[in-house]
């Protein structure tokens, strides 16, 4: 009778213990607009291209925990990343385009907020610019996605310890339609050394206060290159996660809460350009990956989240049939927005292209006749848009979210996606469940069906934010 008491004992005690547990260190990684089948589709593509079949698998599906997701705002059911990006942040639904306020235009406290006031340090970094909708709505209260300038001008009286980000975008504005103001010195003012690259990051880290990290000068504000598209010295999103756990974690550790956005798996949705999702996704999971490797030294004080704000564009990993052919992307080496620039500065260029030369130049960076077979209708496809673009001189551009796409790299596009057999049902956002994956102190909330404003309570119940 003593042993099964003292048995009993010992089970409570452990499960006093465990519950007593907190994620003194908390990883919250959204990937924007990633899917059940954007993350299903990078593990088929990447199994494919090394010549398996089935899954390749990533570390971030892999964890232990996993729940399904609702996404719908307070005004439909297709949030956009304001609104998403605002619950994952305030744990309240409010209508699309709201940046950090309730239905009421109100302001709303979110977990960064809470977990600073809890002793942490906090970091919010992105692929995209730090004042785009998902950064924004942990820092900043703002009625419109829009204004940019006043999301920005929130950074310093935020107090956050640490942004990383390609830029500020529209940084500055038109006071009294004569002067203009910058928001750069008044982040400074507020005590923000701003660096630009990953080698500035670490010669300037041990004597700043409060960082930002943003990319080398001749990047541009609004989003770091897509992965297909980078060069060495491009600042990446493993680059900002490890200045940001050596930042967060430097002097007397306190503990921290960091956001890391992958922002541009959605922009390569909105362009219908799986290559690029794809590629997006597995970058992402490499930084998700060096989380992991510090979770693994601090096991029973870290939480590690993963999760999405929308589905983006209806991806389908089958254009009908029984198959799938995404292991004929590998040999996509350019994202279609870059393809598409390209295209445009060959003909304003004044040359005549023949569509031989045409034909090397998509074989080139698409692997079109020199890795992947092209049937005729293919090739006629991309033929005829050479022809309307570069000879009749009448090219009509498609216009997504944030590109503005030549018709030959559209025609490449669509010529790539049917012969990999994937199918988009369009170019926007979709009201699809969105995957959460979890790790650590607190991951097992993370199962079955949630809703997206359950995963910051979640988290915050995890690190015990007052809430």
């Amino acid at each position: 009778m003593r042993r099964i008491f003292l048995i009993f004992t010992l089970a409570v005690a452990t499960m006093t213990m465990a519950s007593a547990q907190t994620a003194k260190y908390v990883f919250y990684f959204i990937g924007d607009g990633m899917g059940v089948n954007q993350v299903n589709g990078a593990e088929i593509y990447e199994a494919l291209r090394q010549g398996k079949k089935g899954i390749e698998p990533l570390v971030f599906p892999s964890f232990p925990y996993g729940a399904m997701v609702t996404t719908y705002s307070a005004s439909s059911p297709v949030t956009d990343s304001a609104a998403g990006g605002t619950a994952l942040a305030c744990g309240q639904k409010t209508y699309n385009s709201a940046i950090g306020v309730d239905e009421n235009k109100n302001a709303m406290e979110s977990i960064a907020y809470k977990a600073k006031k809890a002793g942490r340090r906090v970091g919010i970094a992105t692929t995209v610019s730090i004042n785009h909708a998902t950064p924004g709505a942990f820092y900043a209260h703002q009625p419109a996605r829009g204004m940019m300038y006043e999301i920005a001008s929130e950074i310093p009286a935020s107090g956050f310890d640490f942004f990383a980000g390609a830029g500020i975008e529209k940084r500055k504005r038109a006071a009294g339609g004569k002067d203009t103001t910058d928001i750069v010195p008044l982040i400074e003012a507020a005590g923000y050394t701003i660096v630009r690259g990953y080698d500035a990051y670490k010669q300037k880290a041990a004597s700043a206060q409060k960082m930002i990290l943003l990319q080398p000068e001749n990047r541009p504000d609004r989003c770091l290159p897509y992965v297909l598209d980078r060069n060495s010295n491009d600042l990446t999103i493993s680059q900002i996660t490890e200045a940001a756990i050596d930042f967060l974690t430097r002097g007397k550790d306190t503990g921290f809460f960091l956001m890391v956005e992958g922002g541009k798996i959605d922009w390569g949705c909105h362009n219908k350009d799986a290559a690029c999702a794809f590629t997006e996704l597995k970058d992402m999971d490499k930084a998700v990956a060096i989380a992991y490797e510090f979770y693994k030294k601090h096991p029973k004080e870290t939480l590690i989240v993963i999760t999405a704000d929308h589905e983006t564009a209806g991806l389908c990993l089958s254009a009908g049939g029984y198959n799938t052919n995404l292991g004929i992307l590998q040999h996509q080496k350019i994202s279609i927005d870059e393809l598409s620039d390209q295209l445009k500065r060959m003909r304003d260029s004044g040359k005549k292209y023949t569509w031989a030369e045409m034909k090397d130049y998509l074989s080139q960076k698409m692997g079109f006749w020199k890795e992947i077979e092209v049937p005729w209708e293919q090739e006629k496809l991309m033929r005829d848009a050479f022809e309307e673009s570069f000879v009749k001189n009448t090219a009509k551009y498609e216009k997504t979210l944030y590109s503005n796409l030549d018709p030959v790299a559209v025609a490449a596009r669509n010529s790539m996606q049917q012969l990999a057999l994937v199918t988009w049902a369009f170019g926007s956002h979709s009201a699809g469940y969105v995957p959460a994956f979890a790790v650590g102190v607190g991951a097992e909330a993370f199962k079955g069906r949630i809703n997206n404003i359950d995963i910051p309570r979640n988290i915050a119940k995890a690190a015990k934010y007052k809430w």
